[in-house]
């Protein structure tokens, strides 16, 4: 899984990666740098918001097709999208232009970007905090639909090569709202096929908010014993997979989906 739970607040493990070696980078500045306490600092928050614009920049560039139809989704910061070699890039040309009259400062910190940026790929690579046995496949359940027919787990995989988006959510759940209308709308596209699956709530709250917001899902299930969260491991909600034809898990991801999220993965 991408994330892990603190309390009620899902961290992205990327992110907290990147937190872990930003302190690093810090810690290896003072020691390695060769620059004053006040330069040390200048440059440090220098090259970390340089880093994260760039990251961001970049990642909007890429997927520039994504942001089209909706060009404010860059500005939300929270959601994910930052390309680290692109930040890296951003990083070190806010150092050559700080540093250029100061060649061994600029030696030295270039080092200390690559050496962080190397633990940061490593981490997100072989992520030691995300790793999980959950269920790999959809478990033998049924759950019952909003109109309380039985819905066998198993019969979602249709066979006929279309994907499946199964999203864990709750009417609760802040990030599982924003993202609920991007979800109908990747449902309609007859590309895909999307479930949600309502974790731990009555049917009441459940029908009220989908009514009252006009969404609108083929296969809306509920799971008031929150037995898939438990299969799958989940960290919280909101919580995406993208199974096969086969009903095997593809992808994994806990926390806000993004329109370039869904379009990566349909892509493939």
């Amino acid at each position: 899984m991408n994330a892990i739970a603190l309390g009620p607040v899902l961290i992205s493990l990327p992110r907290l990666y990147a937190l872990i070696c930003a302190l690093l980078l810090l810690a290896g500045a003072r020691y390695f740098s060769d620059l004053s306490p006040t330069a040390r600092k200048r440059w440090f928050s220098g090259a970390i918001i340089a880093w994260v614009v760039a990251a961001r920049l970049g990642h909007v560039a890429l997927h520039a097709d994504s942001y089209a139809t909706e060009p404010l989704a860059a500005l939300k910061l929270w959601q994910p999208g930052y390309h680290g070699t692109i930040g890296l890039i951003g990083a070190l040309g806010y150092s050559a232009v700080t540093l250029r009259h100061r060649l061994a400062a600029l030696m030295r910190v270039a080092v200390l970007l690559f050496a962080t940026f190397g633990l940061w790929l490593g981490l997100t690579v072989f992520s030691p905090l995300g790793g999980s046995d959950a269920q790999r496949t959809l478990p033998d359940i049924t759950l019952d639909d909003l109109d309380g027919n039985p819905v066998a787990l198993a019969s979602l995989a249709a066979g006929d090569d279309t994907p499946v988006i199964v999203n864990l959510w709750a009417t609760w759940c802040p990030p599982c709202r924003r993202e609920m209308p991007l979800l109908e709308e990747f449902g309609q596209r007859g590309d895909v096929r999307v479930v949600i699956v309502n974790q731990g709530e009555d049917l009441l709250p459940v029908v009220r908010y989908l009514d009252s917001q006009g969404l609108n899902f083929d296969t809306a299930l509920r799971d008031p014993q929150q037995r898939l969260m438990t299969a799958f491991e989940t960290p919280g909600l909101p919580t995406t997979l993208l199974l096969d034809a086969r009903g095997q898990v593809q992808q994994r991801h806990a926390g806000e989906l993004t329109r370039a999220t869904l379009n990566r993965w349909l892509a493939h």
